[in-house]
Protein backbone atom coordinates (compact mmCIF):
# COMPACT_ATOMS: atom_id res chain seq x y z
CA UNK A 1 0.00 0.00 0.00
CA UNK A 2 1.65 3.62 -0.99
CA UNK A 3 1.18 6.26 1.34
CA UNK A 4 0.64 10.35 0.52
CA UNK A 5 2.22 12.43 3.03
CA UNK A 6 -0.17 15.80 3.69
CA UNK A 7 1.49 18.50 5.37
CA UNK A 8 -0.57 21.22 6.73
CA UNK A 9 0.92 24.69 7.95
CA UNK A 10 -1.58 25.93 10.68
CA UNK A 11 -1.26 29.54 12.29
CA UNK A 12 -4.79 31.01 13.60
CA UNK A 13 -6.92 28.45 12.08
CA UNK A 14 -8.88 26.91 14.51
CA UNK A 15 -12.27 28.06 13.07
CA UNK A 16 -11.23 26.25 9.88
CA UNK A 17 -9.41 23.21 11.29
CA UNK A 18 -12.23 20.68 12.24
CA UNK A 19 -14.08 21.78 8.40
CA UNK A 20 -10.92 20.77 6.95
CA UNK A 21 -10.16 17.90 8.76
CA UNK A 22 -13.81 16.75 7.70
CA UNK A 23 -12.95 16.79 4.44
CA UNK A 24 -9.11 15.43 4.83
CA UNK A 25 -11.23 12.26 5.77
CA UNK A 26 -13.44 12.09 2.72
CA UNK A 27 -10.18 12.14 0.96
CA UNK A 28 -8.72 9.45 3.16
CA UNK A 29 -11.86 7.33 2.22
CA UNK A 30 -11.17 8.03 -1.50
CA UNK A 31 -7.74 7.20 -1.17
CA UNK A 32 -8.52 3.76 0.54
CA UNK A 33 -10.53 2.71 -2.55
CA UNK A 34 -7.38 3.45 -4.64
CA UNK A 35 -5.39 1.05 -1.92
CA UNK A 36 -3.50 4.26 -0.65
CA UNK A 37 -3.22 5.58 2.86
CA UNK A 38 -3.00 9.34 4.16
CA UNK A 39 -0.32 10.88 6.49
CA UNK A 40 -1.58 14.05 8.01
CA UNK A 41 1.24 15.94 9.87
CA UNK A 42 0.06 19.63 11.38
CA UNK A 43 2.47 21.78 11.79
CA UNK A 44 1.62 24.31 14.46
CA UNK A 45 3.15 27.65 13.90
CA UNK A 46 3.00 29.66 17.01
CA UNK A 47 -0.82 30.03 16.43
CA UNK A 48 -1.98 32.13 19.36
CA UNK A 49 -5.58 30.98 19.42
CA UNK A 50 -6.91 27.29 20.50
CA UNK A 51 -5.74 25.93 17.10
CA UNK A 52 -3.41 23.59 19.26
CA UNK A 53 -6.24 22.33 21.15
CA UNK A 54 -8.21 21.90 18.11
CA UNK A 55 -5.79 19.97 16.80
CA UNK A 56 -5.39 17.51 19.86
CA UNK A 57 -8.95 16.58 19.83
CA UNK A 58 -8.86 15.60 16.22
CA UNK A 59 -5.60 13.76 16.68
CA UNK A 60 -7.86 11.82 19.53
CA UNK A 61 -10.46 11.46 16.21
CA UNK A 62 -7.57 9.50 14.46
CA UNK A 63 -4.80 8.60 16.10
CA UNK A 64 -1.40 8.22 14.04
CA UNK A 65 -2.70 12.00 12.79
CA UNK A 66 1.07 13.77 13.47
CA UNK A 67 1.53 17.33 15.33
CA UNK A 68 4.57 19.29 15.21
CA UNK A 69 4.59 22.25 17.57
CA UNK A 70 7.08 25.11 17.03
CA UNK A 71 8.09 27.53 20.07
CA UNK A 72 6.65 30.77 17.83
CA UNK A 73 6.07 32.00 14.24
CA UNK A 74 8.78 31.10 11.93
CA UNK A 75 6.64 31.28 8.36
CA UNK A 76 4.57 29.07 6.87
CA UNK A 77 7.29 28.34 4.40
CA UNK A 78 9.78 27.14 7.19
CA UNK A 79 6.74 25.40 8.98
CA UNK A 80 5.88 23.55 5.90
CA UNK A 81 9.59 22.57 5.43
CA UNK A 82 9.69 21.33 9.41
CA UNK A 83 6.74 18.84 8.41
CA UNK A 84 8.85 17.52 5.49
CA UNK A 85 11.24 15.93 8.23
CA UNK A 86 8.48 13.96 9.40
CA UNK A 87 7.44 12.71 5.99
CA UNK A 88 7.01 8.94 5.46
CA UNK A 89 5.13 8.67 2.77
CA UNK A 90 6.06 7.71 -0.89
CA UNK A 91 4.91 10.83 -2.29
CA UNK A 92 4.01 14.40 -0.84
CA UNK A 93 2.43 17.76 -0.46
CA UNK A 94 1.32 20.90 1.42
CA UNK A 95 -2.04 22.20 1.90
CA UNK A 96 -3.36 25.31 3.32
CA UNK A 97 -5.53 24.99 6.65
CA UNK A 98 -7.76 28.26 5.56
CA UNK A 99 -9.78 25.53 2.83
CA UNK A 100 -9.37 27.95 -0.04
CA UNK A 101 -7.67 25.34 -1.51
CA UNK A 102 -10.12 22.67 -1.94
CA UNK A 103 -8.72 19.12 -0.26
CA UNK A 104 -10.93 17.24 -2.81
CA UNK A 105 -7.85 18.13 -5.72
CA UNK A 106 -6.05 15.89 -3.54
CA UNK A 107 -7.41 12.62 -5.11
CA UNK A 108 -7.30 13.86 -8.35
CA UNK A 109 -3.41 14.31 -7.99
CA UNK A 110 -3.07 11.33 -6.82
CA UNK A 111 -4.23 9.51 -9.56
CA UNK A 112 -2.04 11.02 -11.65
CA UNK A 113 0.90 10.44 -9.20
CA UNK A 114 -0.37 6.59 -9.83
CA UNK A 115 -0.17 6.95 -13.31
CA UNK A 116 3.51 7.70 -13.30
CA UNK A 117 3.84 11.78 -12.85
CA UNK A 118 6.33 13.05 -10.36
CA UNK A 119 5.08 16.28 -9.89
CA UNK A 120 1.77 17.67 -10.35
CA UNK A 121 0.94 21.33 -9.87
CA UNK A 122 -2.45 22.42 -8.88
CA UNK A 123 -2.78 26.44 -11.24
CA UNK A 124 -5.01 29.26 -10.00
CA UNK A 125 -7.26 29.40 -12.73
CA UNK A 126 -9.30 32.24 -11.24
CA UNK A 127 -9.30 33.87 -7.22
CA UNK A 128 -11.75 35.13 -5.17
CA UNK A 129 -9.24 37.09 -3.40
CA UNK A 130 -9.85 41.01 -2.36
CA UNK A 131 -8.58 43.16 -5.24
CA UNK A 132 -5.33 44.59 -3.45
CA UNK A 133 -4.44 40.77 -2.87
CA UNK A 134 -4.89 40.07 -6.62
CA UNK A 135 -3.42 42.92 -7.58
CA UNK A 136 0.21 42.09 -5.82
CA UNK A 137 -0.28 38.69 -7.37
CA UNK A 138 -0.96 39.77 -10.81
CA UNK A 139 2.09 41.80 -10.35
CA UNK A 140 4.74 39.28 -8.12
CA UNK A 141 3.92 36.79 -10.70
CA UNK A 142 4.48 39.14 -13.29
CA UNK A 143 8.16 39.46 -12.39
CA UNK A 144 8.44 35.84 -11.26
CA UNK A 145 8.25 34.77 -14.77
CA UNK A 146 10.45 37.91 -15.92
CA UNK A 147 13.34 36.98 -13.80
CA UNK A 148 13.43 33.50 -12.86
CA UNK A 149 11.23 31.05 -14.87
CA UNK A 150 9.75 32.05 -17.80
CA UNK A 151 6.99 29.11 -18.38
CA UNK A 152 6.03 29.76 -14.46
CA UNK A 153 1.97 29.37 -14.39
CA UNK A 154 0.70 33.07 -14.65
CA UNK A 155 -1.68 32.58 -11.80
CA UNK A 156 0.34 30.81 -8.84
CA UNK A 157 0.26 27.83 -7.07
CA UNK A 158 0.17 26.24 -3.25
CA UNK A 159 -0.96 23.21 -3.73
CA UNK A 160 1.35 20.77 -5.12
CA UNK A 161 2.44 16.89 -5.36
CA UNK A 162 5.35 15.60 -5.28
CA UNK A 163 7.10 12.36 -5.97
CA UNK A 164 9.58 11.10 -2.70
CA UNK A 165 12.52 10.97 -5.04
CA UNK A 166 12.67 14.92 -5.34
CA UNK A 167 11.92 15.10 -1.10
CA UNK A 168 16.16 15.50 -0.69
CA UNK A 169 16.67 19.07 -3.05
CA UNK A 170 13.63 20.73 -1.10
CA UNK A 171 13.97 19.42 2.70
CA UNK A 172 17.68 20.13 2.42
CA UNK A 173 17.00 23.64 0.89
CA UNK A 174 18.44 27.11 1.54
CA UNK A 175 16.46 28.80 4.77
CA UNK A 176 15.70 32.00 2.49
CA UNK A 177 13.42 30.13 -0.50
CA UNK A 178 10.56 29.96 -1.61
CA UNK A 179 9.53 26.45 -1.48
CA UNK A 180 7.10 26.84 -4.55
CA UNK A 181 9.28 28.09 -6.58
CA UNK A 182 12.03 25.91 -5.91
CA UNK A 183 10.24 22.60 -6.73
CA UNK A 184 9.13 24.32 -10.31
CA UNK A 185 12.41 25.64 -10.60
CA UNK A 186 13.99 21.82 -10.78
CA UNK A 187 13.10 21.11 -13.95
CA UNK A 188 10.36 18.21 -13.43
CA UNK A 189 7.66 18.38 -16.35
CA UNK A 190 4.22 19.57 -14.41
CA UNK A 191 1.55 18.04 -15.51
CA UNK A 192 -1.23 21.13 -14.33
CA UNK A 193 -4.62 21.12 -12.84
CA UNK A 194 -6.45 24.48 -13.01
CA UNK A 195 -8.92 24.71 -10.31
CA UNK A 196 -10.87 28.12 -8.57
CA UNK A 197 -9.32 29.25 -5.42
CA UNK A 198 -12.12 29.27 -3.14
CA UNK A 199 -13.10 32.88 -0.72
CA UNK A 200 -11.85 32.08 2.90
CA UNK A 201 -14.98 31.96 5.23
CA UNK A 202 -12.86 31.83 8.12
CA UNK A 203 -10.70 34.24 10.29
CA UNK A 204 -8.81 36.52 8.59
CA UNK A 205 -5.99 36.42 6.46
CA UNK A 206 -2.18 36.98 8.16
CA UNK A 207 -0.65 37.12 5.13
CA UNK A 208 0.01 40.63 5.74
CA UNK A 209 1.78 43.22 3.24
CA UNK A 210 5.00 43.26 4.98
CA UNK A 211 5.05 39.07 4.64
CA UNK A 212 4.28 39.54 1.01
CA UNK A 213 7.26 41.85 0.38
CA UNK A 214 9.73 39.46 2.10
CA UNK A 215 8.28 36.37 0.23
CA UNK A 216 8.58 38.36 -3.19
CA UNK A 217 12.64 39.34 -2.26
CA UNK A 218 13.20 36.26 -0.91
CA UNK A 219 11.53 34.80 -4.61
CA UNK A 220 13.84 36.89 -6.71
CA UNK A 221 16.88 37.00 -4.54
CA UNK A 222 17.25 33.41 -4.07
CA UNK A 223 16.58 32.55 -7.65
CA UNK A 224 17.87 35.34 -9.88
CA UNK A 225 20.97 36.92 -10.38
CA UNK A 226 19.37 39.74 -12.87
CA UNK A 227 19.18 42.85 -9.96
CA UNK A 228 22.81 42.52 -9.70
CA UNK A 229 23.12 42.55 -13.81
CA UNK A 230 20.57 45.33 -13.83
CA UNK A 231 22.66 47.25 -11.02
CA UNK A 232 25.87 46.69 -13.03
CA UNK A 233 23.89 47.73 -16.50
CA UNK A 234 22.60 51.05 -15.00
CA UNK A 235 26.13 51.31 -13.68
CA UNK A 236 27.90 51.44 -17.06
CA UNK A 237 24.70 53.54 -18.65
CA UNK A 238 25.15 56.17 -15.97
CA UNK A 239 28.48 56.01 -16.53
CA UNK A 240 28.56 56.75 -20.17
CA UNK A 241 25.82 59.16 -19.96
CA UNK A 242 28.12 60.79 -17.32
CA UNK A 243 31.21 60.97 -19.38
CA UNK A 244 29.26 62.65 -22.57
CA UNK A 245 27.78 65.34 -20.43
CA UNK A 246 31.09 66.06 -19.12
CA UNK A 247 32.34 66.11 -21.96
CA UNK A 248 29.99 68.10 -23.73
CA UNK A 249 30.43 70.98 -20.92
CA UNK A 250 33.94 70.87 -21.30
CA UNK A 251 34.12 71.97 -25.26
CA UNK A 252 30.96 74.04 -24.07
CA UNK A 253 32.67 75.87 -21.71
CA UNK A 254 36.40 75.76 -23.49
CA UNK A 255 35.19 77.66 -26.56
CA UNK A 256 32.76 79.80 -24.48
CA UNK A 257 29.75 79.27 -26.22
CA UNK A 258 27.92 80.14 -23.16
CA UNK A 259 28.30 80.60 -19.06
CA UNK A 260 27.63 77.05 -17.30
CA UNK A 261 25.65 78.00 -14.10
CA UNK A 262 24.00 74.50 -13.57
CA UNK A 263 23.88 74.68 -9.96
CA UNK A 264 20.47 73.51 -9.30
CA UNK A 265 20.69 70.78 -12.22
CA UNK A 266 23.83 69.57 -10.57
CA UNK A 267 22.80 69.28 -6.96
CA UNK A 268 19.15 66.96 -8.88
CA UNK A 269 21.72 65.22 -10.31
CA UNK A 270 23.74 64.10 -7.18
CA UNK A 271 20.80 63.75 -5.31
CA UNK A 272 19.20 61.03 -7.93
CA UNK A 273 22.93 59.46 -8.39
CA UNK A 274 23.16 59.00 -4.58
CA UNK A 275 19.68 57.49 -4.61
CA UNK A 276 20.42 55.28 -7.00
CA UNK A 277 23.81 54.28 -5.31
CA UNK A 278 22.00 53.78 -2.00
CA UNK A 279 19.16 51.31 -3.80
CA UNK A 280 22.09 49.38 -5.47
CA UNK A 281 23.58 48.82 -2.00
CA UNK A 282 20.61 47.82 -0.48
CA UNK A 283 20.00 45.20 -2.80
CA UNK A 284 23.42 43.96 -2.39
CA UNK A 285 23.05 43.75 0.93
CA UNK A 286 20.14 41.63 0.55
CA UNK A 287 22.22 39.34 -1.35
CA UNK A 288 24.70 39.51 1.54
CA UNK A 289 22.47 39.05 4.46
CA UNK A 290 21.01 35.68 2.26
CA UNK A 291 24.84 34.52 2.46
CA UNK A 292 25.56 35.25 6.19
CA UNK A 293 22.23 33.67 7.32
CA UNK A 294 23.71 30.79 6.21
CA UNK A 295 26.98 30.54 7.24
CA UNK A 296 26.07 31.30 10.76
CA UNK A 297 24.09 28.06 10.52
CA UNK A 298 21.18 29.01 12.37
CA UNK A 299 18.03 26.73 12.91
CA UNK A 300 15.36 27.15 10.99
CA UNK A 301 12.93 26.29 13.03
CA UNK A 302 12.26 25.59 16.62
CA UNK A 303 10.34 22.54 17.51
CA UNK A 304 8.46 22.76 21.15
CA UNK A 305 6.62 19.52 20.76
CA UNK A 306 5.87 16.67 18.80
CA UNK A 307 2.52 14.40 18.91
CA UNK A 308 3.12 11.20 17.09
Amino acid sequence: MKTISVIVPVYFNEGSLVLLFEELLKVEAQLAERDCALELIFVDDGSGDNSLNVLLSLRERRPGTKIVKLTRNFGAIHATKVGLHFVTGDCFMWLAADLQDPPHLIVEMVDLWLSGKKYIVATRATRHDPAMSKFYARIYYWLVRLFVIRDYPRGGFDLILVDKTLMPYIRDSSKNINTELLSFWLGVTPVTIPYERQERQHGKSRWTFAKKLTYFIDSILGFSVMPIRIISLIGIVVSLVSFAYGGFIFLDALFGVRDVPGFPTLVALISFLLGLIIVMLGIIGEYIWRIFDEVTKRPEVVVDEVYQ
